[in-house]
């Protein structure tokens, strides 16, 4: 029977993860955007790889031979092994690891541009889910295709790649800011979700089908793309006709597309005003009322929504058709 190997791992390293965690847990108490704190925490991790990379990144001695030394946080292939499988983690941990800087700065360019408005639209919650299930996806399918590497697999772009596939098929008409590829250059100008998404995966595709050698796992990339649209089909609702009269049966927060352009409708958004509790509410709220886009305004309403708690016994509020109810308690409110 083989020996079960659990490497051990350089003081940096351990700094690093304490800093992935750690800014992940003040960013749900602070209530900050997750995707603020994921670039928060790859640039933090990323400043430790520059005095420490070797330690960070592949470790010194991690694996070869005698399975001496510091095994590092990028993820191998090898460990899928049962050998080596407690390096598991890795999984996780590779996706805030970055070999450069123009690496970091051209993830966290389209992080940012991308990850702001999917997380307003779906919320933190299913935007972390779809994240690290994506990373963790495109990583997988990267290794699978060679199992045999012992080369540490780095980077947020199968994460991010699979935002973007998310993105897409939940939402293909949103349009965002996006770095696009033109030649040698890069330019950022405004598209929808859909074009840009189909940009970067015809790139992709290309780079695989032509075995181009640039040293990109773009396996993983195309892996997480594709794993985005499936997680997107699972935890997104797309906007479905209801009946105004069975709110009740309807038991999840609808987060509206773009399909149909809606038409600017001036609502009384006053009855709200008993949910907005704390300043963070009240701003909210003001901004739901001065806006003028419609979609804009639907995500500023949602996003307000999903923070308020019932005033009556604290439990989640649900929103649909300009009503928003409680389900424990029953409390109804119309604007």
């Amino acid at each position: 029977m083989d020996m079960i190997i659990l490497l051990p791992q350089h003081w940096a390293s351990i700094l690093a993860i304490c800093i992935m965690i750690s800014t992940l847990i003040v960013a749900y108490v602070k209530r900050w955007m997750m995707t603020y704190a994921l670039i928060l925490a790859n640039m933090l991790v990323f400043i430790i790889t520059l005095f420490y990379g070797a330690e960070v990144i592949s470790g010194i001695g991690g694996y070869a031979g005698q399975y001496s030394g510091w095994g590092g946080l990028g993820f191998r292939a090898i460990y899928l092994t049962p050998e080596l499988f407690p390096q598991i983690y890795t999984l996780f941990t590779s996706m805030f690891i970055h070999g450069g800087f123009a690496h970091i700065f051209g993830n966290m360019l389209v992080l940012f541009f991308v990850g702001v408005p999917f997380e307003e639209r779906v919320g933190w919650k299913k935007f972390l889910i779809i994240y690290f299930l994506t990373g963790m996806a495109g990583a997988l399918t990267h290794s699978v295709l060679n199992l045999n590497s012992v080369v540490p697999l780095i980077g947020a772009s199968g994460a991010i790649f699979g935002v973007m596939g998310a993105f897409a098929y939940a939402y293909p008409r949103d349009e965002v800011l996006m770095p696009i590829p033109v030649g040698f250059f890069m330019i950022i100008r405004r598209i929808k979700v859909l074009y840009a998404v189909f940009i970067f995966a015809a790139i992709e595709t290309a780079v695989v089908l032509f075995d181009i050698k640039d040293y990109t796992a773009h396996y993983a990339h195309l892996g997480g793309l594709i794993a985005g649209v499936v997680l997107a089909m699972l935890l997104i609702k797309k906007r479905k006709k209801i009946d105004d009269n069975d709110v009740s049966s309807f038991q999840t927060t609808t987060y509206y597309d773009s399909y149909r352009p809606e038409k600017p409708i001036g609502f009384d958004y006053s009855s709200l005003k008993p949910l907005a509790i704390t300043s963070e509410l009240k701003n909210m709220l003001k901004k739901v009322e001065n806006e003028t886009v419609p979609q804009v305004r639907d995500i500023w309403l949602e996003h307000f929504i999903e923070k308020t708690r019932c005033p009556r016994c604290g439990g989640p509020l649900y929103h649909l058709n300009r009503r928003i109810w409680c389900e424990k308690c029953g409390f109804k409110i119309k604007y």
